[in-house]
């Protein structure tokens, strides 16, 4: 009988790994161009509260913070928001914050 037990027992570790596995993959990718010229893609996924960036072919993960409508995220040198209404805007290194546009 204890065979039985560690052979179900595998089994049911087995499916909860793939089940968890595909759950993880659950994932948004964004493509923005921005008024400045500046192009950028953002992904989410699910489970995690960050915003993962590749701005000026730099990888930038950014905290999701505190915004009174829509969502804020920003890192060491880019702040994302995205307002309940789908307006984008991107303020990175040294340049003006600028509207940006999903393509």
């Amino acid at each position: 009988m204890g065979r039985h037990k560690a052979i179900l027992l595998r089994i049911t570790m087995l499916a909860a790994g793939i089940s968890g596995a595909r759950q993880a993959d659950a994932q948004t990718f964004r493509n923005y161009r921005c008024a400045d010229g500046t192009q950028f893609i953002v992904a989410f996924y699910d489970g995690d509260k960050r915003a993962f960036l590749q701005i000026d072919g730099e990888p930038a993960t950014l905290a999701k913070r505190l915004a009174i409508s829509g969502a804020r995220y920003s890192g060491a040198w880019v702040t994302l928001r995205i307002g309940k209404t789908g307006a984008t805007t991107v303020k990175h290194l040294m340049r003006p914050v600028t509207a940006c546009t999903v393509i």
